[in-house]
């Protein structure tokens, strides 16, 4: 029981998802490495902030990223440690409208 003058705390509540202002994101930062700032290539896409020009191209550049580690990978005689990765980026590039970019890949085998 609560003696007189004794009030109920109410606890404050975090304000709806949509209510919340956007996380702004560092345009250079996933520009040059987009795994320090997105955790799977269908965030970029459905990213509201980025236009469709830095959508594309911040994807190109995880694509050469992922890409170029997977051949590190086989080089160094390891097991590819994510290797749908690249299959995830080319079908985040697909979703918008986009094919690889066959000019610009990292050397091979």
């Amino acid at each position: 029981m609560r003696g007189p003058g004794e009030q109920t705390l109410k606890q404050a509540s975090a304000p709806p998802r949509d209510e919340r202002l956007p996380i702004m994101i560092d345009l250079k930062k996933a520009m040059l490495a987009p795994t320090m700032v997105f955790k799977d290539p269908k965030d970029v896409v459905a990213n509201v902030e980025l236009t469709r020009d830095q959508k594309i191209e911040i994807l190109r550049r995880w694509e050469y990223d992922a890409r170029q580690l997977e051949v590190a990978e086989e080089e160094a005689g390891m097991a590819v440690r994510q290797p749908d990765m690249f299959d995830r980026v080319v079908q985040a590039l697909h979703a918008l409208d986009v094919e690889r970019d066959i000019e610009h890949t990292p050397p091979t085998k």
